[in-house]
């Protein structure tokens, strides 16, 4: 089965990443000192850490409420088709007339 999120995830994992590489990049080239850069760079890494913790939870949230949307849409079908089962079986009874009578390949429904 096709999924249809437009790759969501993988366009925040790629931003985050691309955004860590930048920063370090910059940093690396830029004229500071060691101890100025580590701290800065110590910095980028933690505000990284915690973009990604937050995309992680965004997706886990996102992949709940499809979860909860699948097995709602589940449970209705569920309910149709059961519907639709007692329908046939009373529509069969009646046109027996009445008689509860086994279903044609001795069956019940």
């Amino acid at each position: 089965m096709a999924r249809d999120d437009g790759g969501a995830g993988t366009v925040i994992v790629a931003f985050v990443l691309g955004a860590v590489a930048g920063a370090a990049v910059a940093l690396l080239t830029a004229p500071t000192s060691g101890e100025e850069a580590r701290r800065v760079l110590a910095e980028r890494a933690r505000e990284g850490r915690e973009r990604a913790s937050d995309a992680a939870r965004q997706g886990r949230d996102l992949v709940n409420r499809g979860k909860e949307t699948m097995t709602g849409a589940i449970e209705r079908g569920k309910g149709t088709v059961t519907t639709a089962i007692e329908r046939g079986r009373e529509a069969y009874q009646q046109a027996r007339g009445g008689a509860a009578a086994p279903a044609p390949g001795g069956d019940t429904l």
